[in-house]
């Protein structure tokens, strides 16, 4: 039976070539979009979620509230504090640290910096990152070893032996290779290239048992059986206990998340963690659905449009006996073998654009074709697809009157007007959503771009301190400014295009209880702030270490910083931690400016540090606009080999670094407008179809309407008009739901765009002129075709 509905299908697609080629053409398109966005979507769902203990292991977070009552919650946590939930709580089974880090890593004359991760022994108790190589219980024991990444092995040693071979990091400590880890999976948020044992951070002096220091993430494994809910209560003022009779009392409490929910769930609101990226997954689950149904939809209409076609075989296999079920059945066979040969087309698609896919979204997706559950899936998909989009037609076409399409009474024209109206409509009103999308998330993404940061970032690079920066920085920052290449220099604990440290607990003159709630951006330097970065003073000086030795205990106050404090007189205010001895004093007030996202419309209030109150990591230089780029870089290099020549010479571009705030949104916008694309091209095959369709039925009317006179532009007129009816009423349905939908899209950011009516006349006017010039090739085809090629029989 089914070879005779194969026979029956592909007979059926030798005579209607054009017809076949657009119904598999839009339903190919719409399955490999599908396919993408599903294949996206089970990334973001599975993230870290292959791990077998996933069930029991917690990430540990903090909650507190601001002076106003606002509470928020973060999940970096004291070092100490994994070590305790190991002690003192016998529902734990294992609890590990995870602090990431760069080294540099020396084998022979290869020298190169990489990024990886301090953690304790435990790390393989919780996480599965088989060993290639290696005892998962003793790898991280020894305070000298090291275990690498198959990958970076390959790249420190090539094609050699890894295990047991020395290696230098950070030009002055050797450590030994214990173990080969399999390359991580796409899905995990632990991205490291190696692992160093919790006790080389010990060996460094890194570590330390402040319960105030939140630098580090915590995993906890409970046992089994142990109750989630039960063990947040028991923690939940671990902190609090811990620092009650000490100077610096802390009111942070203490909670967990599943590591199942950590990705998915990662948005602060009153102290909770909700919906984060999981409002994007069901997104794009609704987008999926949508371009799916959208080339389901395109094969109902042009198999409906086609229907009189067959109306003659439905009504001969009704006279001789088969059943309305048995033709309901053929027809939907048909269309899942459709389906089959539409999905094999759409796996070339998904493979020939999978790499551009992958850049857009960020991610490594594969197709798994070696993998029993893709293939269990695609025969699902196929089967879905294949009934979604036949099921209207074979009703449809089962139902013939086999005495009327016999007797040739059986109306071709009219038949299917309400419902292939619906379809046109539906498939249009997805097409302009998306367009509306788009604009709106480029508008968005512009408004920001075009916001002023508040500083300078032509001409400004950083480097990382490390190695013997700190020995030669005097002479290294002379010779920058001496030898042209440089206007002004400035140390600083982290870049001026990130947040890495905030504090809170701070007194000074007038404060009260509630301002040591008063979160604190915090920033550093040694001279030359303001002039490296074009940061307006408001009042006051810059810090100068050089020119005023006391200003290591300096500080410059933003606006807000003076605005939270209430400070009438800012200039000369001392400001110490709690329970400190030595106060801070404020030298200047600077401009606000935007250190973290350029699409949140408040600014935090922000210190910045003389020398005494930060570790330099970052060495901001401002380029000579004298000379190129180029040649700045190259004097700059120059510099960095003689005095710190263990070390590659890296840099990155301020602007460039500020760019990747913007990433998130772009990615956004441009996934809407290809998806947006792609709904309009499916929408628009469909459409041609439907011309095509249309155009031939009406040959006749045509030529008795040219015979009467009637101009080329009039038929034009006839056979366009329907189309764009339904064009605009799919407008006027979508815009209020594009509106809503990006009002509250946009509702995620506080400084955000209008939404303006624009963008709708934009969309109204591009979706009728590409429904025109669609439909417009096969009404003027018509209109001009000679009158009497189809009168001639009559």
């Amino acid at each position: 039976m089914i070879t005779n509905y194969l026979r029956t299908l592909l007979r059926n697609f030798a005579k209607n070539k054009a017809y076949s080629l657009i119904n598999i053409t839009g339903l190919s398109i719409g399955m490999a979009a599908a396919m993408l966005i599903i294949g996206w979507i089970q990334n973001e769902l599975s993230m870290d979620r292959f791990h077998e203990k996933e069930d029991r292991i917690y990430v540990m977070h903090n909650h507190d509230s601001d002076p106003e009552g606002n509470r928020w919650a973060w999940n970096n946590t004291p070092k100490i504090l994994a070590p305790t939930l190991k002690a003192d709580y016998p529902e734990v089974e294992d609890a590990v640290r995870f602090n990431n880090i760069t080294f540099l890593f020396t084998i022979g004359d290869k020298r190169l910096n990489s990024r990886g991760a301090f953690t304790d022994s435990g790390f393989f108790n919780l996480f599965n990152f088989p060993l290639v190589y290696g005892d998962e219980t003793t790898a991280l024991k020894d305070g000298h070893s090291i275990v690498l990444t198959e990958k970076f092995a390959k790249t420190l040693f090539g094609n050699a032996e890894a295990m047991g071979k020395t290696i230098r990091i950070d030009s002055n400590r050797n450590v030994t290779v214990t173990g080969i880890l399999k390359d991580l999976p796409n899905n995990t948020l632990l991205a490291f290239d190696y692992l160093l044992p919790w006790d080389h951070m010990d060996r460094l002096g890194w570590n330390d048992t402040q319960w105030g220091n939140n630098s580090v993430r915590t995993y906890t494994l409970l046992k089994p059986g142990a109750s989630q809910q039960a063990f947040d209560q028991k923690v939940r003022t671990i902190t609090i206990d811990h620092t009650k009779d000490t100077k610096n009392a802390s009111t942070t409490e203490v909670f967990t998340q599943p590591l199942s929910r950590y990705y998915l769930y990662g948005k602060s609101e009153d102290g909770k963690l909700v919906a984060g990226n999981i409002t994007t997954v069901r997104l794009f689950m609704v987008l999926a659905a949508f371009i799916l149904l959208i080339a389901c939809i395109n094969f109902m209409n042009l198999s409906t449009a086609r229907s009189e076609r067959r109306a003659k075989e439905v009504g001969i296999r009704k006279v001789v006996g088969v059943s309305k079920s048995l033709l309901i059945t053929q027809f939907l066979v048909e269309s899942v073998l459709l389906s089959a040969f539409s999905f094999l087309v759409a796996l070339l698609i998904v493979q020939v654009s999978l790499s551009g896919f992958n850049q857009l979204v960020g991610k490594e997706l594969f197709v798994p074709y070696g993998n029993l559950s893709f293939w269990l899936f695609a025969l699902g998909f196929i089967l879905i697809t294949g009934v979604v989009a036949g099921s209207y037609p074979a009703f449809y076409l089962s139902s013939f009157n086999p005495v009327a399409v016999l007797k040739g009474t059986f109306k071709k024209q009219n038949a299917l007007v309400a419902p292939r109206k619906i379809l046109v409509t539906i498939q249009f009103t997805f097409a302009i959503i998306l367009i509306i999308a788009t604009i709106i998330v480029y508008h968005q993404i512009q408004y920001g771009l075009n916001r002023d940061s508040g500083y300078n970032r032509n001409n400004l690079v950083y480097l990382f301190y490390q190695g013997d920066m700190d020995k030669h920085y005097a002479s290294v920052r002379h010779e920058l400014l001496d030898n042209g290449s440089a206007t002004s220099v400035s140390l600083s604990a982290n870049p001026i295009t990130q947040r890495w440290s905030d504090s809170w607990g701070f007194h000074w003159e007038g404060s009260t209880k509630a301002d040591e709630k008063i979160d604190f951006v915090r920033l550093g330097t040694d001279a030359d702030f303001t002039k490296t970065f074009g940061i307006e003073l408001v009042e006051g000086r810059d810090i100068d270490v050089y020119k005023y030795p006391t200003d290591s205990m300096a500080l410059l106050l933003n606006e807000a910083a003076v605005k939270a404090m209430r400070l009438k007189n800012p200039i000369g205010t001392r400001i110490k931690w709690i329970g400190a001895t030595e106060y801070f004093h404020v030298v200047g007030v600077i401009k606000d400016f935007i250190l973290e996202s350029p699409f949140e419309q408040t600014i935090n209030p922000m210190m910045v540090n003389g020398p005494a109150g930060y570790s330099p990591n970052i060495l901001h230089v401002k380029l000579n606009p004298a000379h190129t780029t180029a040649e700045n870089l190259a004097r700059m290099e120059k510099i960095f080999k003689t005095y710190n020549p263990q070390y590659p010479f890296e840099y990155v571009f301020a602007d460039e670094n500020y760019a990747q705030k913007f990433k998130s949104a772009e990615r956004s916008g441009k996934l809407a407008g290809l998806f947006a694309l792609l709904t309009i091209l499916i929408s628009c095959l469909g459409l041609f179809g439907l011309a095509a369709y249309m155009a031939e039925s009406r040959t006749k009317e045509i030529g008795v309407r040219k015979v009467l006179g009637a101009s080329v532009w009039s038929v034009t007129h006839l056979l366009s008009k329907d189309f764009l009816k339904l064009v605009m009423l799919s407008f006027l349905i979508a815009s209020p739901i594009a509106w809503y939908a990006m009002d509250k899209w946009l509702g995620t950011y506080t400084y955000r765009i209008d939404i303006e009516w624009s963008v709708f006349v934009l969309t109204g006017v591009l979706a009728a002129v590409i429904a025109l010039l669609t439909v417009s090739w096969q009404a003027i085809k018509a209109a001009v075709a000679n009158p009497v090629d189809s009168l001639r029989d009559e």
